[in-house]
């Protein structure tokens, strides 16, 4: 029951953070148009935000009031036409346009004070030589940790206008005293290929998100992986909540040939749009295998549902999130939006894999937990015995495999979740940012003993006693750490004290390269 507990817990957790921000969609060729609707206007929702403003018993913030009656109707259509304020719309932009402007750091705070964890490569911060590890004191001459240091005031700090500047006041190791680093703002390059690397003759390529630099961030990666010796590719989408239609399209494009369909969008307003695949793929031939799990949605699920449409590639994994809406966004002047779905996506095979959402929008965030508890994750075998498939129609791929409408993409392989290791212990250490807490305070000098990654992944292991003194050091923050939780979790413990451990001074290839080792569907999915 309580590993049964912790896998829900997970789920909702990820659901939570995952649905409202990861999963949405638009469509970057369809622009210019605003939504007709005006908060200054004699509609009924005007005048009573004009009343609540001039007339109610107390303050109110009128603006979040609007956002949450407008994001009330949207829901009322369907879970992914939503109202975005001005942070969150930002947000999500920048996540999808592939940079921001900054100096190009990740942090951590660590009793109040500020670490660098990761400086990202040709970054502002790299040029100007921080390093991981380096501990942030001041910024332009004034203290810079204390209890007031938040993840709000980090950002406006770091961020700002392009070639602006910013001091930064850094204790290292090897300073006697605080030595000033002077950066100038630049814009960072956010890549959404979180990992490339070969293993054996196999090229593996992670995806988080499909982003406007994605097709370019996979081509450089590609070209680096067939000069290394690549003879066949993994594709892994697992976790990755979707982005950008164009960006899946061109994805699709380089693994098919020209004149295929990838996929057609419809909706009441807008009329049938096909997109075909050109003549500029880098990867139209070769073995290809592609990973999906539950939190592969939208364009995730445009691509797969196209390579397996067309018997291009071999699906492994878990049925995918179901999501075949596509959203475009209406920007307001003061900064918010609205997301709003503007058409259906269908497959070549011509099927829409959007799951239900007729019980409302508790009930469709649900959906995933409900696979969790009808045991969906761990059975082998044949899913269409859920409820989500129930009246779905039957199309056929190019060589006539049986492909199936609604609820999300069936893989051709399934594998089962790994459960047997993820409790609510796990899921608080993360949360709480232990593992990386543990490689700053403790594990520096021992990673510091590997010249290169493959020396530490391939020599380097949490014995044990390395586990206990992880634990003894955790349980300053989390105080429910049961044995039995334990027992269950060591090895995914010890797994990720040492991917985060390879991460800290190696990076992401690192860091998926050691999380990796026990992969079973990665496994299942370099047997195809």
């Amino acid at each position: 029951m309580k590993r049964t507990a912790g896998i829900i817990f997970r789920t909702l957790l990820l659901i939570l953070v995952g649905i409202t921000i990861g999963m949405l969609i638009s469509d970057s060729n369809i622009g210019g148009r605003r939504l007709g609707l005006n908060f200054a206007g004699p509609d009924k929702i005007s005048r009573v935000l004009d009343l609540v403003s001039t007339k109610y018993v107390d303050s109110v913030n009128t603006d979040s009031v609007a956002g949450v009656t407008v994001n009330d109707m949207l829901q009322s259509l369907d879970p992914h036409s939503v109202y975005l304020p001005a942070q969150q719309a930002r947000s999500i932009n920048e996540r999808l346009e592939g940079g921001f402007n900054g100096i190009g750091l990740e942090y951590q705070l660590l009793r109040d004070t500020l670490v660098i964890t990761q400086v990202n490569t040709d970054g502002p911060a790299a040029k100007a030589g921080v390093m991981v590890g380096d501990r942030v004191i001041n910024v332009d001459g004034k203290a810079f940790s204390g209890t007031k240091l938040n993840i709000s005031r980090i950002s406006k700090t770091f961020r700002g206008e392009k070639d602006t500047h910013i001091a930064l006041g850094i204790l290292r190791d090897q300073f006697k005293t605080v030595k000033d680093f002077d950066i100038k703002r630049d814009r960072v390059s956010l890549s959404s290929v979180d990992a490339a690397f070969n293993i054996g003759d196999a090229g593996y390529v992670k995806i988080s998100k499909f982003a406007s630099t994605t097709d370019a961030d996979f081509r450089n990666a590609l070209s680096k992986l067939k000069a290394d010796g690549m003879q066949k590719l993994v594709l892994d989408l697992r976790g990755n909540g979707g982005g950008y239609l164009n960006t899946a399209t061109a994805m699709a494009d380089e693994f098919l040939p020209a004149g295929k369909l990838i996929v057609y969008t419809q909706g009441s307003h807008e009329p049938r749009t096909d997109y075909f695949a050109t003549d500029s793929g880098s990867y139209e031939k070769g073995a290809l295998t592609v990973i999906i799990d539950e939190y592969s949605a939208s364009a995730s699920e445009i691509l797969a549902g196209a390579l397996q449409d067309l018997d291009r590639a071999t699906i492994v994994g878990r049925r995918s999130f179901g999501k075949g809406l596509v959203q475009q966004q209406f920007p307001f002047g003061d900064g918010t939006a609205i997301n709003l779905t503007v058409a259906r996506y269908y497959t070549p095979s011509g099927r829409s894999i959007q799951k239900s959402y007729k019980n409302g929008v508790a009930s469709y965030r649900n959906e995933l937990a409900n696979r969790v508890r009808k045991g969906e994750l761990l059975t082998a075998g044949s899913n269409l015995s859920d409820s989500a498939f129930l009246g779905a129609s039957t199309y056929h791929t190019t060589k006539g495999r049986k492909v199936f409408s609604m609820g999300g993409i069936m893989p051709d392989v399934f594998v089962p979740a790994d459960t047997t290791q993820n409790t609510q212990l796990v899921d608080e250490l993360a949360g709480n940012q232990l593992f990386t807490a543990y490689v700053i305070d403790r594990l520096q000098p021992v990673i510091s003993k590997y010249p290169t990654a493959d020396n530490f992944i391939n020599q380097y292991d949490i014995t044990d006693t390395g586990l206990h003194n992880f634990i003894a050091y955790a349980s300053q923050t989390v105080k429910s750490i049961t044995l039995h939780d334990l027992e269950i979790s060591r090895d995914i413990i010890k797994t990720l004290i040492k991917a985060n451990a390879a991460r800290f001074k190696w990076g992401n290839n690192a860091y998926y390269r050691v999380l990796n080792t026990n992969d079973a569907t990665l496994k299942a999915a370099l047997l195809q």
